[in-house]
């Protein structure tokens, strides 16, 4: 006799299982068996390197002697390759198709930077190097968005994007999960700069693994039937970008960090003849957000670490903010669906503009001890979960203020605000720190209010228009 078959699962039964893996589907996207390109491995080893980076440099530096300034012009330098890295290599791989070179190219670069750095006590070696490492990493993001959609139906597109995305914030997250272990480990061995200075090593490893899976893994560049490279079309990839799901957890760390934009179609003299004024007000409460994000977050390793809190402790709370946004992107999604998604965000920017002095506060009355570690933790989980809500709704909002003919563009030109906002706030930051950390931290926290008070005022028109951006 056959053995019976199991009961059909309810509905109810599958609906909860649906609800369980899409609140841990970030954590699943390694092991998801619908992945089965190699060469996102490959990009996902390589943000290990990214995400270890985007700390380690800034902790180097303090090593050396740089103080907040440095930092500040550490960070700004960083953030001003990042737009003419996009557009330059996302500009040569429509014209040749050679994509996989570019990749490769890319990562030899970081890779080759990233094991320099260590090697010189020269801060504006330096500076130069980690320069190279984000153009690298600005200049890679256009080419593997191009590669991930390649050959593949576009109804797909936004869900590749969305899992290509996933794979770099996982490796990010993983990143400062190395440094905080390497750091604290290494200390107990070594003294603690020369911890710091040797997690340099799994990093260049980690950046040089990306190079050999992607070179074995990366599929030849598609061409089409007249034999010439096989581009997508600009508009479909930006419209798709626009669908997929952000996690971007390397902003809650790298203020000016570029997004995941299509450069390509971005025409300048097109865009202000049908610029809007909603749309300057708006990107006007952006310039002033993200400088006070920057400000913050530029000089912060040298504050942490002159509290207390060593590189160890500098790393787990970064690696605290990263995590905070993670858990917090599909959340603040489902939420944003709703019409009233600017005030949505103006909470969001209040509790950071608060926050952000708040962790000068703590940190600097209660240093190092285990109450000013859960303290000053709490305050970088909170500032991670704004920006989950910074992040999510941006992106809407300017596609709602955005005439539906430039709304692909709209989204580069904030991308490139975001860096230009993350060059002047580091600066701006690491001065004002090079006198008083407070000071700094209270003027980054009144830039975030002074945007959600610009951002509130638009609001009005954003929500009111949500019916007919949303058909």
């Amino acid at each position: 006799m056959p053995p019976a078959r199991p009961p059909e699962p309810t509905t109810t039964e599958r609906s909860d299982a649906a609800d369980g893996i899409d609140r841990c589907g970030f954590l699943l996207a390694f092991t998801d068996r619908r992945m089965t390109d190699g060469w996102l491995y490959g990009w996902g080893l390589g943000s290990v390197a990214f995400g270890g980076a985007s700390l380690v440099v800034p902790l180097y530096v303090v090593d050396l002697g740089g103080g907040p300034f440095v930092l500040g012009v550490l960070a700004a330098v960083a953030a001003a390759v990042g737009v003419p890295g996009a557009l330059w290599f996302g500009r040569v791989a429509d014209r040749t198709g050679r994509r996989r070179d570019l990749v490769l190219a890319a990562l030899a670069a970081s890779a080759a930077a990233i094991a320099a750095i260590p090697l010189t006590d020269g801060v504006g070696a330096v500076i130069a190097a980690n320069a190279v490492v984000w153009f690298a990493f600005a200049a890679a993001t256009p080419v593997l968005t191009l590669l991930a959609v390649a050959g593949v139906p576009e109804s797909a597109w936004s869900e590749r994007i969305a899992d290509l995305n996933r794979f770099q914030g996982i490796g990010w997250a993983l990143g400062l999960l190395l440094g905080t272990v390497w750091t604290v480990g290494g200390a107990r061995l070594v003294p603690p700069a020369t911890a710091t200075r040797t997690l340099f090593v799994p990093l260049a490893l980690a950046a040089a693994g990306s190079c050999v899976v992607v070179v074995r893994a990366l599929p030849a560049d598609p061409v089409g039937a007249d034999g010439a490279a096989a581009i997508p079309s600009g508009s479909r990839v930006r419209r798709a970008i626009r669908r997929a799901d952000r996690f971007a957890v390397r902003g809650a760390t790298l203020p000016g960090a570029l997004t995941r934009t299509d450069f390509r179609g971005l025409h300048p003299r097109r865009f202000a003849a049908r610029f809007t004024p909603a749309l300057a007000a708006y990107f006007a409460a952006a310039l002033l957000f993200l400088s006070g994000s920057a400000a913050f977050f530029a000089p912060l390793p040298a504050f942490l670490t002159e509290v207390g809190f060593g590189s160890g402790g500098t790393f787990a709370l970064y690696l605290t903010n990263s995590a905070a946004a993670a858990v917090a992107f599909g959340t603040v999604g489902r939420l944003s669906a709703d019409r009233n998604v600017v005030r949505l965000q103006v909470g969001g920017l209040v509790a950071r503009g608060v926050l952000l002095p708040v962790v000068a506060v703590v940190g600097a009355a209660l240093g190092a001890s285990a109450l000013g570690f859960a303290a000053v933790g709490a305050a970088f989980a909170a500032v991670g979960l704004t920006w989950a809500v910074i992040a999510v709704t941006a992106g809407t909002v300017v596609t709602r203020l955005s005439p539906p003919a430039i709304r692909g563009e709209a989204l580069g030109v904030y991308a490139a605000l975001g860096a230009f906002a993350g060059g002047i706030g580091s600066v701006v930051g690491g001065w004002l720190a090079a006198d008083s950390y407070g000071l700094a931290f209270a003027v980054a926290g009144a830039l975030v209010l002074a945007g959600a008070a610009v951002g509130l005022a638009v609001g009005r028109r954003v929500d009111g228009d949500a019916p007919r951006a949303a058909g």
